[in-house]
């Protein structure tokens, strides 16, 4: 009786440890309002996966009211400038662009999208790369209570340094899930979301309300590992400060793991006797020692 409680309580341990290592996986599903369809599919998903919704699209206001009924993170997707020669939503910011006409434009935006609390670019390679343009994006957004979150369409965006003095908080994207509209290939890019939330504590993964997107997300947030956690980009903001929301931020994906400041309390140098096998903490015990958890526990000791 005594063992079992021991392992018990131990087991309780692990189960804590667990829950504070775990990865923690925001999905960001872009281009909302033009995709009822598929849109409403999305909306069908678990609350934490949150939404950026075009703010002139044909249907952006209803389906950002209907997101945020459902409990769905509602962002302004903000169409920027890219490098690139293609057809630009209305009301696109560009680096020439004065501070006052990016005001406007982000008001309208406001407007058009209820109940958004963070705001993420739309193409915008030109814009985020302009120090000006993106200063004078921060000033704006300064005066709002909204997170930042880059897109990364271009490796050298300046929203970091953009936002220095100003309370405008910064994430970035680490994972696009559908470069290719190919069920295999967004599968892919999930697993590898998966391996960057374990190794670096959070990523973030944008996608589309594509078929195929949709698609393979219904199959694997369905089957999510025990160790992964959904959260929503503003759940990345609170607690211990990430390196993707410091003035120092790596390139998307280059984050190099850090021991957790928590692993003393959740090391163990005691062999786990198996409790007798007529128990229930038996059979937990059974399930626990076998996980993906307990083996990347012991592979850090």
């Amino acid at each position: 009786m005594v063992q079992g409680l021991k392992t018990a309580a131990l087991l309780g341990g692990l189960l804590i440890c667990q829950s504070a290592l775990a990865g923690k996986l925001a999905i960001v599903i872009d281009d909302f309002g033009y995709r009822p369809k598929e849109e409403n599919q999305v909306l069908k998903m678990p609350a934490a996966v949150s939404v950026a919704v075009l703010p002139d699209s044909t249907h952006a206001r209803e389906m950002a009211i209907k997101a945020h009924q459902t409990g769905h993170e509602v962002l302004i997707h903000l169409p920027m400038a890219p490098l690139s020669k293609q057809p630009l939503e209305k009301n696109t910011l560009s680096p020439e662009m004065s501070r006052a006409d990016i005001a406007r434009i982000i008001q309208l935006a406001v407007d058009h999208v209820p109940y958004a609390v963070g705001l993420n670019n739309h193409m915008g390679s030109k814009m985020t790369s302009s120090l000006p343009g993106m200063i004078n994006v921060m000033q704006v957004l300064n005066h709002y209570k909204f997170y930042f979150l880059d897109s990364m369409t271009i490796g050298n965006s300046q929203s970091v340094p953009a936002a220095k003095g100003t309370d405008v908080r910064i994430l970035k994207r680490n994972v696009f899930l559908d470069d290719t509209p190919n069920d295999a290939d967004i599968r892919q890019q999930f697993e590898r979301a998966i391996r960057l939330a374990r190794r670096n504590g959070s990523a973030i993964a944008i996608g589309h309300p594509h078929p195929a997107t949709v698609r393979v997300l219904q199959q694997m947030l369905a089957s999510l590992p025990p160790d992964i956690t959904l959260v929503r980009p503003s759940q990345l903001l609170n607690g211990v400060a990430l390196p993707s929301m410091t003035g120092k931020t790596p390139a998307a994906g280059s984050m190099k793991p850090t021991a957790p400041p928590f692993s003393r309390q959740c090391r163990t140098t005691h062999k786990l006797t198996p409790p007798p096998p007529s128990t229930g903490v038996a059979r937990i015990y059974s399930s626990l020692k076998n996980s993906q958890f307990v083996r990347d526990i012991r592979s850090l000791f």
